[in-house]
């Protein structure tokens, strides 16, 4: 009952905020399916250094896939690439999972891992919820502007940088954070 007065008078200041994000401490908290829909649990990442890349196969920066999977191959002991296609900068990503697994393997010979396709910009996935609350991710705030904006995350799950879409996959800046 207590419970409900507060959430009430919350609620009527406006700062109800979701219990659950709340209780999303780490990155390894956040649910969320590959791209053939079966769970996929982050904590398998633990040890490993992540980098989160927001896809669309119809972008100018699409062909940031070749990069993204030469570091995969060449790093894949250090660092995974998991790809996270998404819809909402510029419809740029219309198709079903099926259809960009497809895209990816077939145009890019992708093997890093995919997710599910999310929202950022409308019906945010709790995955962009903390990569971009600074309150969540305990780093920095962050707007993601477009596609193929990569978010650095060591190998305890802290998010340590982020970069926008016009970094190259190969820059010298991914490519010494992955040796450090």
């Amino acid at each position: 009952m207590l419970l409900l007065l507060i959430l009430s008078f919350l609620l009527m200041r406006g700062q109800v905020v979701d219990v659950n994000q709340k209780n999303m401490k780490s990155i390894y908290d956040v649910s969320i399916h590959d791209i053939e829909g079966k769970s996929l649990d982050l904590s398998k990442f633990k040890g490993k250094k992540l980098i989160i890349v927001n896809v669309a196969s119809e972008c100018g920066f699409t062909p940031q896939y070749e990069g993204l999977q030469e570091l995969y191959e060449k790093y894949g002991d250090e660092v995974t690439i998991l790809g996270v296609p998404c819809n909402d900068f510029g419809g740029q990503e219309p198709g079903t999972e099926k259809e960009i697994q497809a895209f990816c393997t077939m145009t890019f010979g992708v093997t890093f891992p995919m997710t599910e396709k999310v929202g950022i910009k409308e019906n945010r996935h709790p995955l962009y919820d903390w990569l971009c609350t600074k309150e969540l991710n305990s780093s920095s705030d962050n707007e993601v502007a477009w596609n193929f904006h990569k978010f650095l995350i060591d190998e305890e799950g802290h998010l340590i940088h982020s970069y926008p879409s016009k970094v190259a996959p190969l820059d010298n800046r991914i490519i010494d954070w992955i040796k450090s």
